[in-house]
This record gives structure tokens, C-alpha cells and sequence, in this order.
């Protein structure tokens, strides 16, 4: 059945097909995956507390035991209709992807098999052995753009039942994104700080959110961003000595060049000068940042906006696959774009 787009996912999973036998949730941004896989389990109708229904697997025991995986999806449930597999932590595992290949040519009618992955490129095995199967399908999940991040953001102002007012969407929205665990850990934080009140204003978002890390965030990233590689090393060398956790600034960065791009787009496409796309930017940008954001869109084309995203998203996956590395990886990446931003300043 091959891969729905990123944007397909939801709707997806909002009425998954019991057809399906095999279900690969995969991508970089671990949060949303282990979010949709939890999605799957509770829509699958197997009972969650039922350990002969649902069966849980490490990737690494199915790779030592090629024979589990198909034993399990063939045995019969006695207490329930259908069974679940859910195998965790897969990625460049050969001998997992074969077992997986194994079972889509031969799949079974009672049981569904779910595959929780990390990042998985074009061509991997276990990614091509279910995307040529019939029977199965993948579902990519990347790192929230501004849209999803809304719909999480409205979603919990709903069960909250309150509102919140713009400055305050735009300030929190700065605060999230990259990993969907740690943008709704943020958002409830915020929910529980503001209980018992109608409306979420300013004061509050930079009150439970952490806003002094945010603005440190953003100094580290705008260096790089203008190839100001001494203010930048002063900035990361700040945050990292003030105890701050790393992640935001892959997450940080990864928006602003989100933002980049939609601007830098309207700019090839209509003709329009940098001020003109940051005077109409949705959301807007704030007022402290627009001559920086101007610089930049003069400096990073589209490609080089493309590339600077690709590195961040590497970034992300490696500085998880080893989190004892996370400090030099996230230096590296950086010092990279800021290479990249000085190089570009070089040739206009």
C-alpha cells in the first residue's frame, strides 16, 4: 500500500484500515511517533491490559529470533477476536526487515503487526519491505510544522476551555515544536499554570514556559544564522553553562528555518523585497528580529534553506541516537550553517 505524505498521517489514523496488516509508524521526531503508535493501539480495538492480545517486542529480540515475529502473528488469540504485535525501537536492523518481508507475503487475517522506527532514509530496508507490500503501509512522522503545532495548541486550549490571545500563541509557539512529547509537556505546564483563568495571555506563556531560555535559544541561533561565528560561540557556551537542556535549539532553529523558507518561497515567486516578506509573514515576526530575519533572507536561498533543514533533522537523530555526544553534535551542526551564512555574506 505503500506511504501515505506527512499530512495524510492523521486522517490516517483517525479511521485505520483493519485490512492492513502491518502498520510502520517511522521519522525523526521519536515524540509524534510514539504518540501515533499509542493512537493505533487504543483505535485497533485489542485490549490494552491483555498481554496474550497484545504483544509487545524489542526489535533487537525479533533480530536474535528471526522465527518470533512470524510465530507471534500466527498464533490465535483465545480471549479476543484479534491480536496486536507491537515491535519497538526498530531501525537498520537486516534481519528484522527480512522477517518483515517474510510476513507481508504471507500475512496474517487476526493479527496486525505495528513497527515503531526511527528515522528511516528512501531505500531502507525495512521501509522498502513494507512500502512494496499490499498489505502494509507507512506512516512518516517529521518534526511539527507551524500548522500542526497549532492543532496541538487547540486542542488543549479546547479540554481546558480557554482562550488565549495572540502576542501569547506566538510567544508559545517560539517555545515549541521539533519533538511532539516535549511541545504538549510544555503546552499542559502551561494549562496547569493558568487554571481556573478565561483567557492565556502574554505574561502567562512567559511566566510557566521559560521564556529567558527561549531568548537564549534565539541568540545562539540568530548567530548562526548571520555567520557571526565569536557571538555565536558566546551564546552557545552560555546556554550550555546556565544548565539549559540542548534540544531547544535544534527545535528553535528548525522553526526559524521553516519561516525562512515560507518567506524566502513568497519572495521567488512574487518578486518581493526581504522586507516586504517579513512585513507579511504569518505569524508575524517580531519587531526585536526583523532586521535579522531580513539579513538572512538575503543571504539563504531555497536550496540552502532545504540543505540547512536536512542537517538540523540529522542533528536531532544523532544527538538522541548518542545523547552523550548531544553538546559536540549540536556545536558541529551549527558552526556548519554559520559557515554556510558567512560564505554566502562572501559572495554578495
Amino acid at each position: 500500500m505503500a506511504e501515505k505524505k506527512a499530512y495524510e498521517v492523521d486522517g490516517w489514523l483517525a479511521r485505520p484500515d483493519p485490512k492492513i496488516a502491518i502498520v510502520l509508524i517511522y521519522g525523526p521526531d521519536r515524540g509524534l511517533v510514539a504518540e501515533r503508535a499509542k493512537l493505533f493501539v487504543a483505535k485497533s480495538g485489542v485490549p490494552a491490559d491483555d498481554a496474550f492480545s497484545l504483544v509487545k517486542l524489542d526489535a533487537a529480540e525479533v533480530e536474535r529470533d528471526l522465527g518470533r515475529l512470524l510465530d507471534e502473528a500466527g498464533t490465535i488469540s483465545m480471549f479476543s477476536a484479534r491480536r496486536l504485535i507491537w515491535v519497538r525501537d526498530a531501525g537498520a536492523h537486516k534481519g528484522f526487515a527480512e522477517a518483515v518481508k517474510a510476513l507481508a507475503a504471507a500475512p496474517p487475517t487476526d493479527t496486525q503487526v505495528l513497527i515503531e522506527a526511527g528515522d528511516l532514509k528512501k531505500g531502507a530496508a525495512l521501509r522498502s519491505a513494507v512500502e512494496s507490500a499490499s498489505c502494509a503501509i507507512a506512516l512518516p512522522c517529521y518534526a511539527d510544522d507551524g500548522r500542526s503545532i497549532d492543532t496541538v495548541i487547540d486542542d488543549a486550549l479546547q479540554r481546558a476551555g480557554v482562550s488565549m490571545g495572540l502576542e501569547a500563541r506566538q510567544a508559545l509557539k517560539r517555545n515549541l515544536g521539533g519533538d511532539r512529547l516535549a511541545s504538549r509537556s510544555e503546552i499542559e505546564k502551561l494549562m496547569l499554570y493558568a487554571h481556573g483563568q478565561e483567557t492565556i495571555e502574554l505574561d502567562d506563556v512567559l511566566s510557566a514556559t521559560g521564556d529567558a531560555s527561549s531568548s537564549s535559544a534565539d541568540a545562539v541561533v540568530d548567530a548562526a544564522l548571520l555567520g557571526k561565528f565569536a557571538e555565536f560561540d558566546l551564546a552557545f557556551s552560555r546556554f550550555v553553562t546556565s544548565g539549559n537542556q540542548l534540544f531547544p535549539l535544534l527545535s528553535t532553529a528548525l522553526r526559524q528555518f521553516q519561516l525562512l523558507d515560507a518567506m524566502r518561497s513568497a519572495m521567488d515567486l512574487s518578486g518581493k523585497s526581504a522586507g516586504a516578506a517579513v512585513a507579511g509573514a504569518k505569524p508575524p515576526v517580531f519587531f526585536s528580529r526583523r532586521n535579522t530575519v531580513e539579513t538572512a533572507l538575503t543571504r539563504w536561498s531555497r536550496p540552502a534553506i532545504t540543505a540547512a533543514l536536512d542537517r538540523l533533522q540529522a542533528a536531532v537523530l544523532k544527538s538522541r541516537e548518542r545523547s552523550e555526544l548531544a553538546e559536540p553534535i549540536i556545536r558541529q551542526c551549527f558552526m556548519a550553517l554559520a559557515m554556510e551564512s558567512a560564505r554566502a555574506a562572501r559572495a554578495r
